[in-house]
């Protein structure tokens, strides 16, 4: 069955304090070469037969209207991965 993937992040203008963490730890444990780190969601959306237009059209609004908050995230990618 395929399944359409949804990425969402946090708009690139605010403030990720979870990314922040996670780059304060890397610091901490003397790992280098990373300039920012940011943390969002992925979404897995399992599809019942075929992905045609419709079916993303659809996976798109509900990315946008139910599986973001279009105030503090994006989303920045819609797959189909087999």
């Amino acid at each position: 069955m395929p399944t359409i993937v949804v990425d969402v992040m946090p708009k690139a203008e605010l403030l990720d304090p979870q990314g922040k963490a996670v780059a304060g730890a890397l610091n901490r444990l003397g790992i280098d070469g990373f300039a920012d780190v940011r943390i969002g969601k992925r979404f897995e959306l399992t599809v019942e037969g075929e992905v045609d237009d419709a079916l993303l059209e659809t996976a798109q609004r509900i990315a946008d209207e139910i599986l973001s908050n279009s105030v503090i995230e994006d989303v920045v990618g819609i797959e189909v991965i087999e």
